[in-house]
């Protein structure tokens, strides 16, 4: 009985070793994408090209974790984008999406 009870408390202790290789590509993954914007998108054109979806999804997702909550004007800094809108098509623009802005 003794034996038993040791053994499960062994197993509630320790995280299976599935859930520690989990943790362990996700942190690898992390790590993998902190690369300049022009080889990341060379990973995402090769990643599609080639049909790996994994890297395609994890380097998808990286671009969207970089622009999102982000304004146009801070998007088009994040990804070097000139504005080609002048002052007056930016405003008309905002009036008939006011809905986006609020």
């Amino acid at each position: 009985m003794h034996v038993e009870a040791a053994a499960d408390s062994k197993s509630e202790e320790r995280p299976s070793t599935a859930t520690a290789t989990e943790e362990d590509l996700k942190v690898w993954d992390a790590d993998f994408v902190k690369i300049d914007q022009a080889t990341l998108f060379d990973l995402i054109l090769a990643a599609n090209y080639l049909n790996i979806k994994g890297l395609l999804d994890l380097t998808c997702q990286t671009v969207t974790d970089m622009i999102m909550n982000k304004t146009s004007e801070e998007f088009r800094k994040t990804l070097n984008i000139k504005n080609d809108h002048s002052p007056e098509e930016e405003e008309e623009a905002r009036r008939e999406n006011q809905w986006a802005f609020g």
